[in-house]
This record gives C-alpha cells, structure tokens and sequence, in this order.
C-alpha cells in the first residue's frame, strides 16, 4: 500500500501532455497547483480547498444527489442547471400555473417556494483514510471478509465524523478500485427554496434535438435559496428559518471571455472509467449502447405524440422524458466516439504490451484473466440491459413493486403522487412497443417462460396489454383509490404485479450472476490498476475515476473541429437563438418578449465585444454528468459560466478523453443576468451579488 502511494502521489505531481485531462481531489490540488499557475491561474491552492479558512470549496455544493450547484450571495442565493431543478419546477406547475411554460420569479422571500425532499450538502474537509479502512488487513482474508472489515471500519469512522455537527453526513468512498479511500465529511441542508428560472422556451431551448450538440443556445440555469436556522445551521423546512448566510460566495465576472482563456470547474462529477479493459469498452460501445439507444427511441417517440397533443400530459411527462432522453442521446455520441477513438483496438494493443511487460510479475494473466470475465458476464449483463431498459419501465409495473409490503394508508399514498403524473395510453403503448422488441432482442432459449406463456395466451402483445391494462387496478386511480381492507388479496393477484414478480425472477439469477462476476472484476482491477501505475509507459498522470465526489478540472477555452472541413467557434450568441426560432415547433418557439428584446437591441450591459448577447461557450475542462451546474471559474477565481453539458462528438470523455473532441459547454454567467433582468424583471436579485470586470 506504501508503493502504491507513492506511485499515486508521483502520477499525481507529474506533467502530462494530456494535462487538461482530469478531474483532481480537491486536497490535493497543491500537487496540481504549479500547471495551473503555469497555464495562468492567479491563485493558490489553498484559495481552492481549505480546512483552515473560507476557500472556494465552501461555494460550491452537491445539489440533490446528482448535481452541483454554487452560492451567488451572502444570503443563501444559488444557482445551478435549469435541468437540475426540472424536477422541482415541474412538480410546482400545473395547468393553472404552468411555470415550464411561463418561467416563475420570486419577487420577495415570501414567494419562493418550498422543495420537500430537496437538500444540498457542502464539503467540510476529505480525508485519506486508507490506513484506517484498512486496519486489520491480512492477506489471508477473503475478499468477502475484507468487505466486511472495511464496512466496519468504515462505519466507525461516519459515527466519529457525523457526531461533531449539525446536519453532517459522511461518506467513505474508495478510489482506484479500493487501492485508496478517503473520508468525505458533508453539511446538509433541507430548506431549499425555489427562487426563479425562465420558461422552458428558454431554459430547454432546442429540446432533445439541441441536447449535447454544439453550437448551443439553451439557458439553462435555476435559481434556488438555503434556509437555515437562526443560528445558521441546518434544519427541516420552517417559517421561522432565515436565508444561510455562507462562509464564501462567487464573485461574478461581467468582463466576459475570449478563446485561450483559462477555465476551472469546481463540482461533483458521477461516474467514469478511464482505466477500463478493452472488453469492457467493446461490449459498453457495440452492444450495450446500441441497445438501450433503439428501446429508448421508442419511448420518446411515443412520448413525443401524446405530450404534443395535450398540455396536461406535457406537464406530466416533462420530467420523464427529460431523464429518458439524456442518457440516450448521449449513449449514441459515446458509442460514436469510442468507435471514431478507436478505443477498443488503441486498449487491446495497451493490454498486449501490459502482458509481455507482466511476465514474471505479480501481475501476470491478470490481464487474461479480465478478458474471461468480461466473455462470462456478456450474456448476463445483456439480459440485466434489456430488463432494465422494457420490463422495469413499465409505470404500473414499478407501482405495484413501489407499494409492495406497504401499509393500505401508504399504497393510497403513493398511489396518489403517482397518479398525479402518469398517462396510462402512453405507458399501455409503451408496454405493446417494448414487448415486442424484448422478444426480438433476447434469444428464444433465454426468454422467460412467462413471457412465452403470455404470448401463447393472447397471441399477441398488443391483445396481452389490451387485458393487463383492462384488469390491473394499477391502471385505474379510482380503483387505487377504492381498495378496502382485503387490498394485499387484491395486489398480490393484480395483473401488473404477477407481471413484475415474473419479470423480476426471470432477470433475477442474470443480476446476481452479473454481480458476482463484477465483484471478480473489482477484485482484478484493484490489481490491475496497480500494474498499470507500475507499467505506466503511455501516460504519466493518474487521477482517480469519478465517483460523486468533489472535483476540480481546469483547461481552457477552446473551438474545435468534429469533422474535415468544419471548425466551431468556441462561443455562441443570442442572434443564435433568433435564427434558430421557430413558433411552429416547441423546443425552437421563444417567448415574444425575447423577440422583441432583439428586435429592439435593448441588451443593457450585457453585451459582448461583437455587440451581441452572449449565451453559451466551450472549453477543455474534464467533465461528466454530475458537473451540470458546476461553477465555471477564470483566472482570478470569479464565476464566468455554469457548465452544463459536453459536445456531442467527446461524450466517450468517460472513457476515453481526447483534447481534440473533448469539449464541455457551459452557460455564459451574462445570459443569466441578462435573462434574469430583462425576461424574468427580477433584477432585485442583483442587490444582493457581487459584480467585478
């Protein structure tokens, strides 16, 4: 453990070629500190992460559980993505009051609105506490004791951490596949008010067809505020709660960028494999995103028809989609990417070389022995996929698993806010569409025998789902709503709920044979990875994978060309959206307000140097998802943009980062403010925020 350490802090101090490539743990970015002071950062590593004094670490905050967002204020004010809080502003609309439509604006503090189950949790300090998690190790234990010890471990050290506070949650995380762990410590708040966001029209302008692409256009950010209480620690949702009052704040920089300039990004990236075997690429990139690529079009496309034609069931499914929708986009530009890199054939020749050099090291057949696993686990994990993406999204299907167990007050419950968003034509259309490709997909000598019972049954799934959705009450809100004291009699028979338990056992023996191979694997890659630290010949920096904790990436801001013959400018503008506005098609249709803006040229002070409002540009900072609303930070340690995205052709940046393609997109901090004050007429907000050139 000593060695590995040491090659860790080595990799971590070397200078790269690739050096925009990264994401870094923010306590040790002293280690990274001279290439950033080098590529014209002004500050230091301490002004970055602190435990001593308010730094930049105390602004920036994980936002739900899987977004970042950062503090514009000394009163609790934040800012973050628009499709991070999508969920919020869609569960506070309805017909009467269509905020996605018309955008929503506190005018006063009374008016922002409460957010149940919404928190956001700041970084007190990390730690490298492998020595602790590790403690009682011998090398005669089984991976499954050695689990069991670093849960013990782990828990002693989140009762230690948690006791010293209000409001602290912790975290044990490991890194390089369980080489190394470090000791997250949070404060978590949970009064986060919703304060403002423009309409949809705005905030998702270009829809799907926009999303991941460049050159873009989509404002999309939301304003929310933390409460806490009188002494300014955290608590539940009061009247009597005050606006937080924070260790450290953004300053905003309204003097605009220029391609070159520096960038960092400061937030909470989820998820990457940068070191991953070839076989694990080859099956993600020409077998598993393909797949999941072809079931998810046929739900938007079905989603896509029935939320044209009603605004109510827009409302509904705004949020479904969204989630449905990102991943499959972006699984199509991944698979793009990595067969574009080459990826697979660039890690196989790495892994042939890796072989020769392990030859009489404790590292010898490790890398055979991945590559068999992975044959193994194809079959299994193929089902887990396609039951993931047809039996588990049936709406009714996961309702009956959701009440399973529970009381009769509870079913009626969670019966209710299900019902408040569900449309069941689109989910009966959904079922008939997805069935029918589940039996294409997976091989007849693997299929369940219910499906096949079902089949022969009804003839049919379009018959199979007339009678399922005719006799589940999981259908029916009014027969949900009418379950008497027999309701377990009634559930347990219930169609959908013979359909879930069927599915679920069928997939069941796959996910647990796909779980116990990925334990194999985790088990290989530890030792993997610390061959290829010792092995090392083609890169000399290491960071650790992405895994929901805080990152900081830097780079710079940068155009590319995706193709031959194209370059794209590392900026976008407002006249963009003007050429881009359609009335006829919803994502392209902007409000009458923002026409008339341009119209009349009436920009205010946010204009750049071509005379134009600025709206989105892009750089080379090291993202994933988990950085949307992540700050966007210059030189000097002042807010210039919130990130929000990657380009289309660099979304294999999760594994596989290339300086050419790989671009994050980010919202120009001046289309904020200029929304907010001439779209929004919020410009009070303005008061209370900090402005530098």
């Amino acid at each position: 453990m000593k060695k590995l350490l040491v090659v860790i802090i080595a990799c971590l101090a070397g200078i790269s070629a690739r050096a925009d490539e990264g994401m870094w743990l923010p306590s040790l970015i002293h280690e990274r500190i001279a290439d950033m002071q080098a590529k014209g950062f002004k500050l230091s590593a301490e002004d970055i992460y602190s435990i001593n004094q308010a730094s930049l670490k105390d602004a920036v905050m994980m936002f739900g559980r899987g977004c970042s967002a950062e503090l514009l204020s000394g009163e609790g004010l934040i800012l973050t993505n628009y499709h991070c809080g999508y969920a919020q502003i869609q569960k506070h609309s309805s017909v009467e009051h269509d905020y996605l439509k018309d955008g929503f604006w506190a005018m006063k503090r009374e008016e922002e609105l409460p957010n149940p189950g919404l928190s956001v949790s700041f970084l007190e300090r990390m730690e490298d506490v492998t020595s602790i998690v590790l403690r009682g190790y011998t090398p005669d234990m089984t991976e499954e004791q050695r689990i069991e010890l670093i849960r013990h471990n782990s828990t002693n050290l989140i009762d230690i951490a948690t006791s010293a506070g209000k409001g602290l949650r912790a975290t044990v995380e490991a890194l390089y596949y369980g080489n190394q762990y470090f000791l997250f410590v949070y404060r978590e708040f949970k009064d986060v008010r919703f304060v403002g966001a423009p309409p949809t029209s705005i905030g998702k302008f270009g829809g799907e067809t926009d999303n991941w692409m460049w050159p873009r256009h989509t404002g999309d950010f939301s304003l929310f505020r933390i409460y806490a209480d009188k002494d300014n620690n955290p608590a539940e949702y009061s009247k009597d709660n005050v606006p937080y009052q924070p260790k450290k704040y953004f300053k905003i920089s309204t003097g605009g960028i220029k391609e070159g300039d520096f960038t960092f990004i400061y937030g909470f990236p989820g998820y990457t494999q940068e070191y991953i075997h070839s076989e694990g690429v080859r099956y993600i990139s020409e077998i598993s995103d393909p797949c999941k690529v072809a079931l998810r079009t046929l739900r938007l496309d079905i989603m896509n028809k029935h939320m044209s034609k009603s605004q109510a069931v827009r409302i509904q499914y705004s949020t479904k989609k969204a989630i449905v929708a990102n991943a499959w986009k972006k699984w199509q530009g991944e698979a793009g990417g990595i067969k574009k890199m080459k990826t697979v054939q660039t890690n196989q020749d790495y892994e042939k070389r890796f072989i020769e050099w392990a030859k009489g090291t404790e590292y010898e057949g490790i890398v055979e022995h991945i590559d068999s696993i992975y044959k193994e686990l194809e079959t299994h994990h193929f089902i887990v996929d396609i039951f993931s993406e047809t039996a588990q999204t049936i709406e009714i299907s996961r309702l009956a698993r959701q009440v399973s167990g529970h009381s009769l007050e509870s079913v009626k419950n969670i019966s209710k806010s299900f019902f408040k968003d569900y449309y069941m034509p689109i989910d009966k259309e959904c079922f008939v569409a997805l069935m029918k490709e589940f039996g294409n997909m997976i091989p007849d000598d693997h299929q369940p025998a219910f499906y096949k019972e079902q089949m022969q049954k009804y003839g049919k799934v379009e018959t199979w789902a007339d009678s399922l959705f005719a006799n589940s009450v999981f259908a029916d809100e009014a027969k949900m709503e009418s379950l008497g004291e027999n309701y377990h009699d009634v559930l347990i028979h219930d169609p959908a709920s013979i359909y879930y338990i069927e599915m679920q056992n069928w997939a069941l023996p796959h996910l647990n044979k796909a779980r116990a191979l990925n334990r194999d694997l985790q088990l290989l890659y530890r030792t993997y990875m610390r061959g290829q630290m010792d092995f090392a010949p083609d890169r000399t920096v290491y960071y650790p994978d992405a895994n929901l904790t805080l990152r900081v990436s830097y780079g710079h801001i940068k155009g590319y060309s995706p193709y031959d013959g194209a370059y794209y400018h590392p900026s976008s503008t407002l006249k963009g959206i003007i050429e881009k506005d359609n009335p006829e098609i919803f994502d392209y249709n902007i409000p009458q307000k923002l026409r008339d803006i341009y119209h009349n040229k009436d920009f205010g002070r946010w204009v750049d140097e071509r005379g134009e409002v600025p709206v989105c540009f892009i750089a080379t900072n090291h993202t994933t998802g988990g950085n949307s609303g992540s700050p966007v930070i210059n030189a000097e340690g002042n807010l210039i943009g919130i990130n929000f995205d990657r380009v289309w052709e660099g979304t294999m940046s999760d594994i596989d980062f290339d300086l050419d393609f790989c671009r994050n997109i980010s919202l120009d901090i001046r289309y904020v403010l200029f929304t907010i004050e001439k779209i929004g007429g919020a410009a009070y907000l303005f008061d209370e925020m900090t402005f530098v050139e």
